[in-house]
């Protein structure tokens, strides 16, 4: 007897997986937030703190942690709708993009940055934006072109905020440079693997022939 899944449109069904990880990962953020608020302890100290053994735990666990309510609100739309993003366009690579952002941003941080507490999504926001904005114009797939441009046109003004245009900035600008970063570098190395440009008929005609060619002249030396 087939499940009830089994008769689900198979773009609904992914719609579906799609959104199980970007929700589970604002729960999450979301009962850090409200266990600070609660118990009126922060987190902040479990950060990312650059060349410092304690602020090693950071690359893990900095994402989780946003200075105030207001930090978290700021965030969790654009975390939301990027995630889903990935998870649903690329959702064959999805979990590996993601975990290489998160950990590549966070270790950035610690190698070079302020000597300050770094917390907060900001880089993984950064990290999703450079990933999706760069691969789908790598891989010339238009469906992904189409979604790397509206994510450059709705995310393009964070360009700003990934470099020190001012002195004693109030954010972590060096989350958002790592982060913008790895998702670039990431989108590079995994150009190859996921959703590709589809093949023409032409493309697929051409392989043939050269198919039976193939098979012709291996035929021919293989006999007397």
């Amino acid at each position: 007897m087939k499940g009830i899944g089994s008769h689900m449109p198979i773009e609904k069904r992914r719609f579906i997986h799609s959104l199980i990880f970007p929700t589970l990962f604002l729960l999450v953020i979301y009962v850090v937030k409200l266990v600070e608020t609660l118990e009126g302890i922060s987190f902040a100290e479990y950060g990312v703190r650059p060349y410092s053994k304690e602020g090693l735990w950071g690359i893990i666990l900095a994402p989780l942690i946003h200075g105030d309510w207001d930090h978290l609100f700021s965030n969790s739309a654009s975390i939301f709708v990027l995630s889903l993003a990935l998870f649903y366009f690329y959702n064959k690579i999805a979990y590996k993009v993601f975990f290489l952002i998160y950990l590549m941003g966070g270790i950035g941080v610690w190698l070079a940055a302020r000597d300050s507490w770094h917390i907060g999504a900001s880089g993984i926001i950064y990290g999703l934006s450079g990933f999706l904005a760069v691969s789908g114009i790598i891989r010339k797939h238009i469906r992904l072109v189409a979604i790397s441009f509206l994510v450059i046109f709705l995310y393009g003004s964070l360009f700003w905020g990934a470099f020190p245009f001012e002195i004693n900035m109030p954010y972590s600008w060096e989350g958002h440079f790592w982060g913008g970063l790895a998702g670039v570098l990431v989108a590079l190395v995994y150009r190859n693997e996921g959703p590709q440009q589809p093949r023409s008929p032409l493309e697929d005609e051409e392989d043939e022939e050269v198919d039976e060619e193939d098979a012709y002249w291996l035929k021919t030396d293989i006999e007397p």
